[in-house]
C-alpha cells in the first residue's frame, strides 16, 4: 500500500509502509479476535482476558516503549493508528490498551528510575501484567489537585491510606501508580505518584462498577489502609506526583482522542453499509436524501477528527508543544463520537436499538471519551489557557 501524506501547519502527515503495517495488523486483531464475542462480554461486564493477552503478544500494550524494555519502540502516530483500529470494533479493549500505554509505561519509562523500568516497565511492555493509573477519588476528580488519600513519611517508607475511584483496570491490574499527599500545606506540591504492586497488605479492591458502556472494561474502588510503599517506589524527586500526573495525561488524551475517533468511525462504518442494503419507499435508505446528508456530514467531520488526532501526535513524536493539540483533539473528537453514533442508531432505526446490530453499543461506549481523563469542560479551560501563554 502506498504512503499517504498530507502537510498541515508545518506538520508532515506521512503515513509509512511500517504505519500501514500496524494499521492492518491492529484491524486484523479486531475483526477476528475482538469482534467475536464482543456483544456477549458487553452484555456481561466479561473483562477480555484472552483477548489482552493477546494484545500483549501482539505488541500493543507497550508500542511506544523502547526495545530495552521490551516495547516495540514505535512513534506515537502507530499508537494512535492501533487505538483507531481497536476502537472501532471494541472500546472496551481499547481503554484498557489506552491506560497501559498512555498513562502507565509512558509515565513509567519518561519519569522512572532504571531500578523502576527494570522492576516494572518491561513486565507492562510485555503484557505479562498490566497497569492502572490511579488520580480520581471521591472528592478529586476534575480537581486532581484535591487529593486525600496520603502517604505518610516514614523515613524509608511511606504509609498510605486512602480512596481511589473509578480505576480503569482496577481488579485486573498487578502494577498501581498512585498519587497521594505527602505534605497537605504544599497542596499539589506536596503529591507524590508511588508504584503500588496487587496484594499488599492494606490494599483492598472494591467491587466492579456497572457502567453504562465500556462495559467489559473493569472500573474498581481501591482502598488502602497502611498500605507500605518503599521510598524507591516513589516516582521522581519529593513533591513530584502532580507535575508527574498531568505530563502523563497531556498524552493520555491523544489516546483517548484516538478511542472516540475509533468508535465514531466504527458507527458510521455500520451506518453507511445499512443504508445501501436497507430499503424503505423502494429505495435503498442511501438514496434519500436526509440520509445522504447525514452519512456526509459524519464522514467530514470524523475526518477533521482524525486529523486533529495525528496533529497531536505528530507534534508529541517531533518533541513539541502538544497541550493544546491534545485537548482540542479529545474535545472535539469525544463531541464526534457522541453526535455520530447517536445517528448511526437514527439510520439504522428500530435495528439501531438492538445488540446485534453494535451501535447502540458504540453510542453508550462513546460518552465516557467526553468525560474520562478530563471532561470536555476541562480541555477547555485547558485549550484557554494555551491561547493566552
Amino acid at each position: 500500500m502506498a504512503s499517504t501524506t498530507l502537510e498541515l501547519n508545518g506538520l508532515n502527515f506521512n503515513l509509512t509502509e511500517e504505519h500501514m503495517a500496524v494499521r492492518d495488523a491492529a484491524r486484523d486483531f479486531a475483526q477476528n479476535e475482538l469482534l467475536p464475542g464482543v456483544i456477549e462480554r458487553d452484555s456481561q461486564a466479561k473483562f477480555p482476558t484472552e483477548q489482552v493477552r493477546r494484545m500483549g503478544e501482539l505488541g500493543f500494550l507497550g508500542m511506544m516503549v523502547s526495545p530495552d524494555y521490551g516495547g516495540g519502540g514505535m512513534d506515537t502516530v502507530s499508537y494512535v493508528i492501533a487505538m483507531e483500529e481497536i476502537s472501532r470494533v471494541d472500546a472496551s479493549s481499547s481503554v484498557i490498551m489506552s491506560v497501559n500505554n498512555s498513562l502507565v509505561c509512558w509515565g513509567l519509562e519518561m519519569f522512572g528510575t532504571e531500578a523502576q523500568k527494570q522492576n516494572y516497565l518491561t513486565r507492562l511492555a510485555t503484557g505479562e501484567v498490566i497497569g492502572a493509573f490511579c488520580l480520581s477519588e471521591p472528592e478529586a476528580g476534575s480537581d486532581a489537585t484535591s487529593q486525600h488519600t496520603t502517604a505518610t513519611d516514614q523515613g524509608d517508607h511511606y504509609l498510605l491510606n486512602g480512596t481511589k475511584n473509578w480505576i480503569t483496570n482496577g481488579g485486573s491490574a498487578a502494577v498501581y501508580l498512585v498519587m497521594a499527599q505527602t505534605d497537605a500545606e504544599k497542596r499539589h506540591r506536596g503529591i507524590n505518584c508511588l508504584i503500588v504492586e496487587k496484594d499488599q497488605p492494606g490494599f483492598v479492591v472494591g467491587k466492579k462498577e456497572d457502567k453504562l458502556g465500556i462495559r467489559a472494561s473493569d472500573t474498581h474502588s481501591l482502598m488502602f489502609t497502611d498500605v507500605k510503599v518503599p521510598k524507591e517506589n516513589r516516582i521522581g524527586d519529593d513533591g513530584f506526583g502532580f507535575k508527574f500526573a498531568m505530563s502523563t495525561l497531556n498524552g493520555g488524551r491523544i489516546g483517548i482522542a484516538a478511542q472516540a475517533l475509533g468508535i465514531a468511525a466504527g458507527a458510521y462504518e455500520l451506518a453507511l453499509a445499512y443504508a445501501q442494503e436497507r430499503k424503505s419507499f423502494g429505495k435503498k435508505i442511501f438514496e434519500h436524501q436526509a440520509i445522504q446528508f447525514k452519512l456526509a456530514e459524519m464522514a467530514t467531520k470524523i475526518e477533521a477528527a482524525r486529523l486533529l488526532v495525528y496533529k497531536a501526535a505528530r507534534l508529541k513524536d517531533e518533541h513539541k508543544d502538544y497541550v493544546q493539540a491534545a485537548a482540542m483533539a479529545k474535545l472535539f473528537a469525544s463531541d464526534v463520537a457522541m453526535w455520530a453514533t447517536t445517528e448511526a442508531v437514527q439510520i439504522h432505526g428500530g435495528y439501531g436499538y438492538v445488540k446485534e446490530f453494535h451501535v447502540e453499543r458504540m453510542m453508550r461506549d462513546a460518552k465516557i471519551t467526553q468525560i474520562y481523563e478530563g471532561t470536555s469542560e476541562i480541555q477547555k479551560l485547558v485549550i484557554a489557557r494555551e491561547l493566552v501563554k
